[in-house]
Formats: C-alpha cells, sequence, structure tokens
C-alpha cells in the first residue's frame, strides 16, 4: 500500500489531495480526503502544513504513514516535501484521472491561462502559456467583479443571463478593464460587458489550444475557472463556430487537478524507488 499526498501550491489558492493504491501495481486509486484555502496575504507554507495535518486528520492517518509528499506549482522550496513536479506534468495526470478520454489540458489559474496536450498516460507533449498581460486569468475576473460591485460567484449565471454580449477587443489586461469602465459609463448590463468578456477570453484560449495542435479529444478546464459556467459555455461556442472537433469538459474537482496528478506522480515515483531498492530506512516524509 502506498499513501501519498500532493500539494499544489498556486499564486491564489493552495490545494491538497491524499490518494492511497492498494499493491505495487495497481493503477487503482482511492481518494482519501482533500483541502483547499485562499491564501490572502497569509504564509503560504503555514498553510500547506495546517492542509496535510487536516487532510491526515478526514483519512485518520498518521503523518509516518504517509510514503510521499509531492509538492507542484510554486511549492518547489516546501522543506517537508519528498519531491517536486513541475505543474504542466501535474496538470496533465490529474485531468486524466478526472476524465480519462481527456488528451488535452486548459488550466486557467490566477495570473495565466497555459494549454497542455498528453497522451493517454498522462505524458505532457507539448504545452504553451499565456503572456502576463493577457486577459484571460482568474485576477483578470476578480478585478472587473470589483469594478462592477458583483460578487465573484455571480460571474457564471449573470454571463449565461446575456442576450446582447459587448465585445471586448483589448488583448492586454489593463485596456481591457479600461474597456470595462467605459462600458459601464455607458450603462452596458453586467450580464452582456460578462459575456462579453468570456468570450474574449474563449477566443484567446482557443488559439492556445490550437497554436500546440489540440485539434480533437477532450479538452479537460482545470484550475479555478474551470468551475465559471459562463467561460465553459463560450469556450464551447467557440469551438462549434470554429468547427473544431475538439470537446471542452469540466468537473466539480477540476481545483485540484494539480493536486491530484502530483499526488499520483508521487505514489509512482515512490513504487519505482521501491523498486531500486532506493528507499531509505523510515518514512520519507518529515
Amino acid at each position: 500500500m502506498t499513501i501519498s499526498i500532493g500539494v499544489d501550491v498556486g499564486s491564489g489558492v493552495i490545494k491538497t489531495a491524499l490518494f492511497r493504491s492498494e499493491g505495487d501495481e495497481s493503477t487503482s486509486y482511492e481518494w482519501l480526503a482533500k483541502w483547499d484555502a485562499r491564501i490572502r496575504q497569509r504564509d503560504s507554507f503555514k498553510l500547506v502544513e495546517d492542509s496535510i495535518e487536516d487532510v491526515l486528520a478526514k483519512a485518520g492517518l498518521k503523518r509516518s504513514e504517509v510514503d510521499y509528499l509531492a509538492t507542484t506549482g510554486e511549492g518547489e522550496s516546501f522543506p517537508s516535501a519528498t519531491g517536486h513536479f513541475y505543474s504542466m506534468t501535474t496538470h496533465a495526470r490529474g485531468a486524466l484521472y478526472l476524465n480519462p478520454e481527456a488528451r488535452a489540458v486548459l488550466d486557467i489559474g490566477a495570473l495565466h491561462g497555459r494549454a497542455i496536450v498528453m497522451d493517454e498516460r498522462g505524458k505532457v507533449l507539448n504545452y504553451r502559456m499565456t503572456s502576463q498581460c493577457a486577459s484571460g486569468s482568474g485576477q483578470f475576473l476578480e478585478n472587473i467583479s470589483r469594478y462592477l460591485g458583483i460578487a465573484q460567484d455571480e460571474i457564471p449565471g449573470l454571463s449565461l443571463s446575456s442576450t446582447n454580449p459587448e465585445k471586448v477587443s483589448s488583448i492586454c489586461a489593463v485596456l481591457a478593464e479600461t474597456d470595462v469602465i467605459n462600458m459601464v459609463s455607458r450603462s452596458i448590463p453586467p450580464c452582456d460587458i460578462l459575456r462579453g468578456i468570456h468570450e474574449s477570453m474563449a477566443d484567446r484560449l482557443l488559439k492556445l489550444l490550437k497554436s500546440i495542435d489540440a485539434k480533437q479529444g477532450v479538452v479537460m478546464m482545470t484550475g479555478g475557472l474551470a468551475l465559471d459556467a459562463g467561460l465553459v459555455k463560450a469556450m464551447q461556442d467557440g469551438m462549434e463556430k470554429q468547427k473544431m472537433v475538439t470537446h471542452i469538459a469540466a468537473h466539480a474537482d477540476s481545483l485540484f487537478a494539480g493536486a491530484i496528478g502530483a499526488a499520483l506522480w508521487g505514489i509512482f515515483r515512490h513504487r519505482r524507488l521501491k523498486a531500486r531498492g532506493l528507499l531509505p530506512q523510515g518514512s520519507l516524509v518529515a
């Protein structure tokens, strides 16, 4: 039996997942516990420690029973980690766990978007990220919600209710936000502004997918914006309009894709070390 914890330290949110797998060759994984929290100017590594204690308590396990503690994202320097995996690798593996038919990933985090193509094993074949100034991130939508005076959880429903989307043409986030301020001054309804923003974001994200030749199969959305039904709908509509044969998908646990992938790669690496006789005596995890 192998116990592994994956921790995804993002720019805005920390996500943690605890998995167990029976046997050294098993491809069956049991997801025992999960945890997430926004950082909000708090010590991120203190939150990581809190998350580890929380998932262990939920699963009824002790720290000494953990075989591998894997980090991803910005968690590379976390002192108690057994190992670290690159985000593109963990999101690919996590997306595949959530949807075995996925062959591409669209990870939209707080600061950037990233498109990834992988094979049926979760091996990354190609990837590309948006530029830092692109208006296609969670932080951008958070800023827009403040300008409009609405809560972030209101964004999807408002966008879906739009009947006359207002086009947003600016690629730069700063200029796009200026466009929105002008729209508000012209009394454009928030629902039409948000739908226009979603369509603009979808257009740039679809170009990102095309740039890495993600032309077929299921594209799994991960990251916080995977739960934005308005953006998912704009992506679906954009694919149909451009006659793409890909299909966009999201999962209720898409936020945890990076943490899931880190935990599963942790199980794989632990098994490899064990098979080679390279494991030290006692637990790897401090």
